[in-house]
């Protein structure tokens, strides 16, 4: 009884002191005996000894093997043979499974680990009240897919299939620091619980293909000196694997990932295979070194992926991978291809870049044209002007005019935005203290600013938290809020508000150059729109006494006709604009207002002059050709035989209605049928003001037009295409 008593006590004080609780940082862990030449030589005896008492730790039974000299090679065939039986046995003694702790021993020749744990029937049916339900949702597809695999040999070499087995770890397996001097396997393992091999070193091959891990696991810090097999494991929970070594290949096919998976900052110094990987959580290889290829060719990644300051020394292939978020690059250094061919983003997904590095000629970014260049973002443009005039430099060395189009779009989205920000924000160099205060700061820490106000100004925004006085959290309130730069002045303000005016409405109106659909698009508007306004102008003249009015024949044609245009048009500027109300509502703002005015004017006025029953547009009667009209004024010349030569439209033919189409060509697009022009007299002034305002945006659009046709169509010369 007092043994009794005294066993509970033990263990009750071993839980308060050894509480369980998640796997140790990778940094707090450090040996128990920090002279390795100490460890001492494992003996049958003193294996037998341990196996029948085993210690407690973090509250499992445990059997402890830790900083010792466990030979295993073929010199010892005795102690070999041995020891993995004794082992065996009692790990998976009924009833009470066992841990086994190997921290800080050398391990000398192979190590067979799946020998130790609970062989299973892969088709039995005892074994399944130890699974969760994931993980027998998971087994079943071993099943049926070894099954497949089985009759697939069977119908084509004649080979009966074999009785698979898996081998089952009920507790945890602790290889901290941990040293294997031979090779190691664990395949076709299923671990119920944790695997601890935090800053282990496997000399040789560690082969943990087809592994199911299904707790929190670590291989964080561990050396992998030559082969690192994971093919086909499956991790249930986080694995982490930060700070390692992987001195070998890294072959981590088809493997799964539910949890999230850290590889912070590992080193891979020969190629690393992540083929047809599934990752359903966060992907985290931020501060990663590749000497070697990375191939994540169709891969899936369900949530994101961060490679921030991570290095590329060779080619990193993202083929036929996809992509349901956003992808980290930022700081990261390339100096070969990032390869991004047929891959898959969902529409919410992008490739942050910002910082990106080329460190080498050799450093492109390769993808399908005219899809990836839409997917890299940048969040802002100061410290990236370089960068983008790289990654346009990359893609017009590949002849992938849309994607390098794409960049400058970018590029001058990003300047617009800076613009607006420094017109409309509180320039930090030049606020007052109620100003700061109004933005949030303490007293104190607006006082900061103008000290420092009066000795220099602030170059950027992030050189606040150079002061004490501001915290990074004041810097997030006042990064959305203010800007910080050369103070502007009243000239200096109006010229960056023109600026962002014109930039503003080249964006909108053809993506800075960069889409030609999207300037079709608004020029088809802009011809429906002045098309049916000339038309209403010319043929509604009056209703008394005697109507001057259009047929009910001419008015449908013409309003249809000019509500499909305008369809036509809306429908190419909804599918190419990244801003279809803005752009709609900039090109309103250039054909609605003045137009507008001068009609109401106009009616308000109304019309008492000789010819009022004869059109105010006239057409060169001597031809009829399809014509270029670039330096065509919209108004007869002056002299007197020309009126003999350009007589008034025609209003008694069907066809009527088109002369006014052809005008809105010739004035916008430079070009018509008929060369159709205002008659020089009798001639309301408002009439021919809004011709003349139509014709000055013609020459606009014109140039719009060319300089889009110029950047989109490669090698295009405008001098043949004028002539």
């Amino acid at each position: 009884m007092k043994k009794r008593l005294i066993l509970f006590l033990i263990i009750i004080l071993n839980l308060i002191f050894n509480p369980i609780s998640d796997l140790p940082a990778h940094a707090a862990i450090t040996p128990l005996n920090p002279n390795p030449g100490t460890r001492e030589r494992l003996t049958l005896e003193q294996l037998q000894q341990r196996i029948n008492s085993p210690i407690i730790s973090e509250g499992v039974r445990t059997i402890d093997l830790r900083e010792l000299v466990i030979d295993l090679t073929p010199s010892n065939a005795e102690f070999r043979d041995r020891f993995y039986p004794l082992l065996q046995n009692q790990l998976n003694r009924s009833g009470t499974p066992i841990a086994l702790d190997l921290s800080y021993s050398i391990i000398q020749g192979d190590f067979a680990g799946n020998e130790l744990g609970l062989r299973a029937p892969l088709y039995g049916e005892a074994f399944l009240p130890l699974f969760s339900e994931q993980e027998r949702s998971q087994l079943q597809r071993d099943r049926t897919r070894l099954a497949r695999l089985s009759q697939l040999s069977r119908s084509l070499l004649g080979v009966p299939p074999n009785q698979v087995e898996i081998t089952l770890f009920q507790e945890p397996i602790k290889l901290v620091h941990t040293h294997f001097m031979g090779e190691v396997h664990f395949n076709h393992s299923f671990f119920l619980n944790r695997v601890e091999a935090m800053g282990a070193i496997f000399d040789k091959l560690a082969d943990w293909s087809d592994a199911r891990f299904s707790k929190l696991s670590s291989f964080a810090g561990a050396n992998f000196v030559a082969e690192a097999r994971f093919q086909g494991s499956i991790f249930f929970q986080d694995i982490r694997f930060n700070q390692g070594l992987f001195q070998g290949t890294a072959n981590f096919k088809a493997s799964r990932f539910e949890g999230s998976g850290n590889f912070n900052q590992v080193q891979f110094n020969q190629g690393s295979n992540f083929t047809r990987s599934q990752w359903n959580r966060n992907a985290d290889f931020s501060g990663c070194h590749w000497e070697n290829t990375a191939l994540f060719d169709r891969a899936k990644f369900a949530e994101a992926l961060f490679l921030t300051e991570t290095a590329f020394r060779n080619l990193a292939s993202f083929r036929e991978t996809a992509f349901n978020q956003s992808i980290n690059f930022r700081e990261a250094s390339l100096r070969d291809r990032v390869a991004f061919s047929d891959t898959t983003f969902a529409n919410s997904a992008s490739i942050n870049v910002a910082g990106l590095r080329f460190d080498s000629e050799s450093a492109r970014i390769t993808g399908d044209p005219g899809q990836i260049g839409k997917k890299l973002s940048l969040p802002s443009l100061p410290g990236n002007e370089t960068l983008l005039r790289q990654l346009v430099r990359n893609f017009r060395q590949q002849e992938q005019i849309a994607d390098a189009n794409q960049m400058e779009y970018l590029t001058e989205n990003l300047r617009q935005e800076n613009l607006f920000h420094q017109l409309i924000k509180i320039n930090i160099n030049t606020a007052s203290r109620h100003q700061l205060l109004k933005l949030g700061l303490s007293e104190n820490q607006a006082d900061a600013i103008i000290r420092n106000q009066e000795e220099r100004i602030f170059g950027s925004l992030s050189e606040v938290l150079n002061l004490p006085e501001i915290d990074l959290a004041t810097y997030i309130q006042l990064r959305d809020r203010a800007v910080a730069g050369e103070p502007l002045s009243l000239p200096g303000w109006l010229r960056s508000a023109i600026h962002w005016l014109g930039l503003s409405a080249l964006l909108l109106l053809t993506r800075y150059g960069t889409s030609f659909w999207l300037i079709f698009g608004v020029g088809l508007v802009a011809i429906a729109y002045f098309s049916i306004l000339f038309w209403f102008v010319d043929r509604y003249r009056r209703i008394l006494p005697k109507p001057i009015i259009p047929t009910a024949f001419e008015t449908t044609w013409m309003l249809s006709s000019s509500l499909g245009l305008t369809s036509i048009g809306l429908f190419a500027i909804i599918r190419t604009s990244s801003e279809p109300l803005l752009t709609l509502t900039c090109l309103g703002i250039l054909i609605i207002p003045i137009p507008t005015l001068l009609i109401i004017i106009l009616y308000k006025k109304g019309r008492y002059h000789n010819l009022i029953d004869s059109s105010y547009f006239v057409e060169d009667t001597g031809m009829r050709q399809l014509r270029l009209a670039i330096g065509r004024l919209p108004i007869i010349p002056r002299f007197p035989t020309m009126r003999e030569r350009y007589l008034p439209l025609l209003w008694n033919r069907r066809w009527s209605w088109l002369n006014y189409y052809d005008f809105s060509l010739n004035n916008l697009l430079k070009f018509g049928f008929n060369d159709i022009r205002l008659r020089d007299e009798h001639l309301p002034g408002i009439i021919s003001s809004l011709v003349w305002y139509q014709w000055t945006l013609g020459l606009l659009y014109l140039s719009l037009l060319l300089w889009t046709l110029s950047r989109t169509i490669p090698g295009l010369n405008l001098l043949i295409y004028l002539k």
